[in-house]
C-alpha cells in the first residue's frame, strides 16, 4: 500500500454543475475543503458556502469543510484582484502567510488524502489552491501527488 497522499484541487468559475460534480465524483474525492476567503458570494452560484455541502453530499456522498485559514487574507487578495500587486508578489505574500499560520502542521497528511481544495479560480495557474498544495508537498516528509481537476 502506498503512503502517497493525493491532494486534488478544483475551481468552479466557468464550470457547469454537471462538470464540477462529475469531476469530483470520478476522481474519488472524499471531502472538499473550501479555501475561499469570499465563499458566500452570490456570484458563486451552485458553489455558495451555504449550498455546497448539500450538493456534495447528495450528488457524490462527498463531505465539505470550510477552512478560512487556508484562504489568502483580504490585504493580499484585494490588491491582486485589483492589479495593484503582481502574481509573483501575491505568491510570495501568500506563502509567507500560510507559513506564518503554520499550515504544514495545522493540516496533517492523512487529513487531506483524497481531499480536494476548492477555490473560485478557473485554472490552478494563478491560484492559491495550487500554491497551498505545492507548499504542503514541499513541507511534508510524506510523498504528495497533486491532481488539478
Amino acid at each position: 500500500m502506498s503512503n502517497t497522499v493525493t491532494i486534488f484541487t478544483i475551481g468552479f468559475t466557468g464550470s457547469s454543475a454537471e462538470h464540477f460534480f462529475g469531476c469530483l465524483k470520478s476522481a474519488g474525492v472524499k471531502k472538499v475543503i473550501d479555501t475561499r476567503l469570499w465563499a458566500s458570494s452570490q456570484l458563486a452560484g451552485f458553489a455558495k458556502k451555504k449550498d455546497l455541502p448539500y450538493f456534495l453530499k447528495e450528488i457524490g456522498n462527498i463531505d465539505y469543510e470550510y477552512r478560512e485559514e487556508l484562504a489568502p487574507s483580504d490585504d493580499i487578495l484585494k490588491p491582486f484582484k485589483n492589479n495593484k500587486i503582481s502574481w509573483d508578489e501575491y505568491e510570495a505574500q501568500y506563502i509567507d502567510l500560510i507559513n506564518h499560520r503554520n499550515i504544514s502542521n495545522v493540516l496533517q497528511p492523512d487529513e487531506v488524502d483524497q481531499v480536494c481544495f476548492l477555490c473560485a479560480c478557473k485554472t490552478e495557474h494563478h491560484c492559491h489552491r495550487r500554491l497551498l498544495a505545492e507548499y504542503l508537498q514541499s513541507e511534508w516528509d510524506q510523498p504528495v501527488e497533486i491532481v488539478h481537476l
